[in-house]
């Protein structure tokens, strides 16, 4: 294989990753929020007092990361995190009143960093993206699936 730098897809991908993960960290710092923490909001919107468990188990990380975003995002006073009362081994995670507050905003700042992504972009470009994109992941997952196997 023959490496093409600047106009191979692999190095095309891998920059624009980069930049939607800047744009997105830049339009959130605004808010006080790291770009690994929406989906833990997202989870806790959707259904509040999950167990740290599952939140790592759901966004499929280690248990050491989600307790480390866990302890920035209650500093930072987005969620409180209480020991389950029937199960004393177990803790759950709430949203404070600040957490509960800027969904609105984070959902903002996403749709806006959708918008600038994807200008110029007709529906039948955005579904064609999407069939590739997904296919892309189903590869990759596949991959991370077989070397798993051997480890």
């Amino acid at each position: 294989m023959e490496f093409k730098g600047s106009d191979s897809l692999n190095f095309l991908l891998a920059q624009m990753m980069r930049l939607h993960y800047y744009r997105t960290h830049m339009l959130l710092a605004e808010l006080g929020i790291y770009p690994g923490q929406p989906p833990i909001l997202f989870l806790l919107w959707e259904r509040d007092g999950r167990s740290q468990k599952e939140i790592s188990e759901k966004l499929k990380l280690k248990p050491a990361t989600v307790a480390v975003m866990l302890k920035r995002m209650e500093r930072a006073g987005f969620i409180e995190r209480r020991t389950d009362s029937e199960d004393l081994r177990v803790s759950r995670v709430y949203l404070a009143a600040k957490g509960r507050n800027i969904q609105k905003q984070v959902v903002e700042v996403l749709e806006r960093v959708e918008r600038e992504c994807f200008k110029g972009f007709d529906q039948k470009d955005r579904e064609l993206l999407g069939r590739f994109l997904l296919r892309m992941r189903e590869n990759l997952q596949d991959a991370c699936q077989e070397q798993e196997k051997t480890v």
